[in-house]
């Protein structure tokens, strides 16, 4: 996990700890955000505590102009990215019918259009290389039927175990991972408390234990990484349950 590793999204919650983490392991960074003050901050403390550079790349992935910064800096083969965290995100209302349409289709652009161009941007130079790791943060929704978010990280765990058994061999592994319901500031953007969401207090994670389990599933070449042992055995029962039992189930929480 050392050299460099680029990290959408990286300015708070997993973001945020993947960087803390990767940093902790002796990797440099480049964090990319929407938010520059609270980047600045970050990576402030980060060389600060860890010793490590740290470039700050502030863009709004969904915008081409600053999206194709991010992309040329992936592919860059004289800066090399050797870890890259396609964590960027953000949550709409389950009510489908009555979310604004554009949001919803900025919301598919960013889970999964970006880390597929930013994916296909890192593979060039990674298998020319030899090595490389590249983490899609999914969602353990992507087993369980909920509304668009659900969809979009179904795809992305999709994607990501056809990656990993197409380039694992040459050197490049692909990890989707999975996390639960996991204490960030993720749905107080949404407007959410995590007191009110129905969502029992055991069911709910760590990001710092997430990315942790993460990180060694990672270094095993695992294609999807499901964090927790309560949440692998959610897993294998939603398969089974009726779809109106699933979709009841993914109903509950941010």
């Amino acid at each position: 996990m050392g050299k460099t590793a680029l990290i959408t999204g990286a300015s708070s919650g997993l973001g945020a700890e993947y960087a803390r983490q990767l940093a902790a392991k002796g990797a440099d960074l480049v964090l990319v955000a929407r938010d520059r003050t609270a980047l600045d901050e970050l990576a402030s403390r980060l060389r600060r505590t860890y010793g490590v550079e740290v470039e700050v790349l502030a863009a709004d992935l969904v915008k081409r102009r600053q999206r194709n910064r991010v992309v040329a800096r992936v592919a860059d083969p004289d800066r090399p990215i050797e870890v890259l965290v396609n964590n960027a995100g953000f949550g709409l209302p389950l009510a489908f019918e009555g979310n604004d349409i554009d949001d919803e289709v900025r919301h598919l652009r960013l889970h999964v259009e970006v880390p597929m161009r930013l994916t296909h941007a890192a593979l060039g130079a990674m298998l020319e290389r030899g090595h490389g790791r590249i983490i899609n943060v999914a969602s353990v929704a992507a087993f369980i039927p909920r509304s668009t978010y659900g969809a979009c990280k179904g795809w992305l765990v999709s994607f990501s175990r056809w990656a990993n058994g197409r380039y694992r061999a040459r050197g490049v592994t692909v990890t989707a991972v999975c996390p639960g319901y996991t204490h960030t500031d993720f749905h107080e953007r949404m407007g959410l408390d995590p007191g009110e969401e129905g969502v029992p207090g055991f069911m709910w994670l760590q990001a710092s234990d997430v990315v942790a389990q993460s990180l060694r599933d990672v270094t095993h070449g695992s294609a999807v990484s499901i964090p927790s042992l309560r949440y692998k055995v959610l897993v294998v029962l939603a398969r089974f349950a009726p779809p109106s039992v699933a979709a009841r189930i993914g109903e509950r929480g941010r």
